[in-house]
């Protein structure tokens, strides 16, 4: 591998100038493909190998969402990441069960590629979720509906989003026929990455192969209800053979929200410009005189299901911030309480 792969990889000019300092300190620029529990596997001019991340990088790390995560442009010197390079992108999520962290999924990605299956896994608020936390990684969402050989009316389904998809590209692709895999290729270009987000089951695996033209990911037969089978069980990053880069994810049982004040706002633009034009700045869209969003629904033009949706995520966001304040404050309270303790100790 030379000095031209790493443009391959997606480096570029920003990145560069990025690592300026670190090139300094004789360390190399590499990008994460995978991470395991016993460290990274990462991409550089000299191509692949296994690393491990400094221990004065997670002690200095404020959170598991400043540790390298797949896509991430890493400085590496001695099998050893010392820095993480700021991120252009980031699809984070709330860590899952009760734990108030982030987990990054996937970084510096470009494409965020939401995939659900029309074999009747479609939901649209589940939709809106994804399409929220994509809009605020940064990179641009594509809705990719798979499973399209299995749907009497792939075209009704197109029509049945396009409320919630707000004008983000969609398609209906089959992984089994090949069907509309080709609208894809645009979202493909040369050292663009892609990652691949969706629920368990949904067929991400199966389009990674499609698009990798090779059995790249393990995929199980359907399951006897109809629902398919999670297989992937890492996040890592492909090579394509056009040139793309493909991050594929594990199913995600749970996806909750983290930081996506900019996000639902991208992805209900439509509520945000009704609730502008209400006559109370305030309005709280219920039983206000003069409402437009409560307006738009009684007309058929907005659904309630849609309002509701927004009202629970706005709601998730706000226990999240509550709940972020109370964590900096104990990180805050522990950190005087060890300054106080060291400045007890005798000084002999």
């Amino acid at each position: 591998m030379h000095a031209s792969a790493l443009h391959d990889l997606g480096w570029d000019d920003g990145f560069a100038a990025a690592f300026e300092p670190y090139e300094q300190e004789g360390l190399v620029p590499a990008r994460v493909a995978a991470q395991h529990r016993g460290g990274y596997d990462v991409l550089g001019e000299a191509g692949g190998r296994r690393v491990r991340v400094s221990g004065r990088l997670r002690h200095e790390a404020g959170s598991a969402g400043e540790l390298p995560a797949v896509g991430d442009w890493v400085a590496l010197g001695d099998e050893t990441i010392h820095a993480v390079l700021p991120r252009r992108s980031s699809f984070s999520r709330k860590a899952a069960w009760a734990a108030t962290e982030e987990q990054v999924l996937a970084a510096n990605v470009d494409s965020v590629f939401v995939v659900t299956a029309l074999d009747g896994d479609l939901n649209l608020r589940r939709l809106e979720r994804y399409l929220t936390l994509a809009w605020e990684s940064g990179a641009s969402p594509v809705i990719v509906l798979t499973k399209a050989d299995l749907c009497e009316d792939a075209g009704a389904a197109l029509l049945a989003i396009e409320p919630v998809a707000m004008g983000v590209p969609a398609h209906a692709v089959s992984n089994v026929t090949g069907m509309g895999l080709d609208e894809l290729e645009p979202h493909l270009g040369r050292a663009r990455t892609i990652a691949l987000l969706g629920s368990s089951g949904v067929g991400k695996s199966s389009l990674a192969n499609r698009l990798a033209g090779a059995e790249l990911q393990t995929t199980r037969e359907i399951a006897e209800d109809g629902r398919g089978r999670h297989t992937t069980t890492s996040r890592q990053l492909i090579r394509l053979h056009g040139g793309a880069l493909l991050v594929d994810t594990p199913g995600l049982r749970e996806l909750q929200l983290w930081d996506a004040d900019e996000g639902i706002h991208e992805a209900f633009a439509d509520v945000d410009e009704l609730a502008a034009e209400c006559r109370f700045n305030d309005c709280s869209h219920t039983r206000e005189p003069g409402c437009a969003v409560r307006a738009a629904i009684d007309e058929g033009r907005l659904s309630l299901a849609r309002l509701q949706s927004y009202r629970r995520l706005e709601r998730e966001l706000e226990r999240l911030a509550l709940r972020q304040d109370a964590r900096l404050r104990s990180e805050a309270r522990k950190k005087r309480a060890a300054f106080a303790r060291s400045m007890r100790r005798p000084s002999w």
